[in-house]
């Protein structure tokens, strides 16, 4: 447990398909240098890779399984009218390969994020429940893989649409620092000037995805941004790239890591709690318009 007069530690990590695999690397940076992670927040592969941590994996035995993730190992086609695939795969995947598979038996606290279809709210998984059904839910891409109905009837999708950096769910977690990584930041490199309809779409999509995650990586104290933006999103072959990448930016990140413990841990007692409010979120729901 964290001392009192040290911060806990919390890392916010994005969605990114493919690319959450740099998250690894990242982790790997931190963990080398003796930077304690005390809680973690996903959303999509972020949740993947978060939740595996949390449950006890080690970063070697996380590396290993994502060098091994095809898109086989997520989804199936399904004769459903609500998507092309279904992912409970990715269900059956996690459960076969964590430790542990509730909330409550997690070795850190660990929040996967979901958004309810009807409504656009956000749905934060965490404290109870079952970690392979809370990931597979966060990692359901709208259109392509069909909703995830939960225990309460809710029809779930990819949290991203709402939080693709879910630094304030972190923050919910106790978390007086929050490290996010956001795998998005480069965007799209591998396009080019737009040239057709698909293009125009994507990268508008893009601008949209961007500006919605701002106010969140504003909350964070730090930002890792691993230089994968000439690598598309269904590139899973390139893990060990990925993570190669995620590895450099989180060791460019270690000095300005520690000053801001240092901080901390020499500022007044109350510094964290007062940061934590400066840097809260409005206590409404996230939601989307309707």
């Amino acid at each position: 447990m964290p001392s009192k007069d040290y911060p806990t530690i919390g890392l916010a990590l994005s969605g990114g398909a493919a690319r959450g695999m740099a998250h690894v690397g990242v982790l790997r940076a931190l963990v080398e240098n003796d930077i304690r992670i005390d809680c973690i927040a996903g959303t999509s592969a972020g949740s993947m890779v978060g939740g595996a941590y949390a449950a006890g994996m080690s970063v070697n035995d996380i590396a290993e399984f994502g060098r091994g993730l095809r898109w086989r190992d997520i989804g199936r086609v399904t004769m459903s009218r609500l998507g092309v695939q279904s992912n409970e795969r990715l269900e059956q995947f996690m459960r076969a390969r964590l430790p542990v598979a509730r909330f409550e038996e997690l070795r850190l606290p660990f929040a996967a994020v979901a958004t309810e279809l009807k409504t656009g709210a956000a749905v934060v998984m965490r404290d109870h429940g079952d970690v392979p059904f809370a990931v597979r839910a966060s990692c359901a891409i709208p259109g392509w893989y069909v909703p995830v109905t939960d225990e309460n009837g809710r029809q779930l999708v990819d949290g991203g649409l709402v939080a693709v950096v879910p630094v304030s769910v972190t923050r919910s977690l106790g978390a007086d620092i929050v490290i996010a990584v956001d795998v998005n930041h480069e965007g799209a490199k591998f396009l080019g000037p737009s040239s057709s309809v698909l293009g125009v779409l994507l990268q508008s999509m893009l601008v949209v995805q961007k500006t919605a995650s701002h106010y969140q990586l504003q909350m964070s104290d730090l930002v890792i941004s691993p230089k994968v933006g000439h690598i598309r999103w269904d590139e899973m072959g390139r893990a060990d790239e990925l993570m190669a990448a995620g590895y450099e930016a989180g060791l460019e990140s270690i000095p300005r890591v520690r000053e801001i413990i240092d901080e901390a841990v020499t500022a007044q007692p109350r510094w964290y709690q007062l940061r934590r409010r400066k840097k809260s979120l409005p206590t409404r729901a996230l939601s989307l318009p309707t």
